[in-house]
């Protein structure tokens, strides 16, 4: 039986666990600190701090984050996320531009939601299509991931910056 989670979220719940079981999996301990970009009340974060034992803050102007949780009341500026050792953006929203510019300077995962990227109208896979384009004009490494929650909006792009 999953994880029965007492606070309300929009969409798939479970995305939270998934998300960081991947960056566990996937980063072990070569990062501690993780900025959760646009996270919300901060239960990426929460799960990240408690669960896997990384130093992590939610980066977000609404600045409402659970109890405990760290959070910043601002928004990410690219130019200085190399402070951190991993930026996630999960849903990011308004924030999508500033986590794939981030993807210049430090390891991202990107799982874009709504299309914050451009006037003209993107349906999810021409919104990821966009990014990774952007990427390949900046050498971004990246791969496309399905992440094992309920989509449709859960496609991501993990990203290494230009030379390493």
């Amino acid at each position: 039986m999953g994880k029965v989670y007492q606070h309300r979220f929009h969409g798939d719940p479970t995305r939270f666990e998934v998300v960081a079981q991947f960056i566990h999996e996937r980063y072990g301990r070569d990062v501690r600190y993780i900025a959760d970009v646009a996270g919300g009340q901060g239960m990426l974060c929460r799960i990240l701090r408690k669960k896997y034992h990384y130093d992590c803050e939610v980066i977000d102007p609404r600045g409402w984050t659970l109890k405990g949780v760290p959070g910043r009341a601002m928004g990410l500026d690219p130019s200085v996320a190399d402070y951190y050792d991993l930026i996630v953006g999960l849903h990011p929203d308004e924030a999508t531009r500033a986590v794939a510019q981030a993807a210049l300077l430090r390891p991202t995962i990107l799982i874009p939601c709504c299309n914050f990227w451009s006037e003209e109208k993107l349906g999810r896979d021409e919104l990821v299509e966009a990014i990774e384009s952007y990427y390949r004009e900046q050498s971004v490494r990246f791969e496309r991931v399905a992440f094992a929650f309920a989509g449709p909006r859960n496609i991501g792009i993990v990203s290494a910056p230009p030379g390493r």
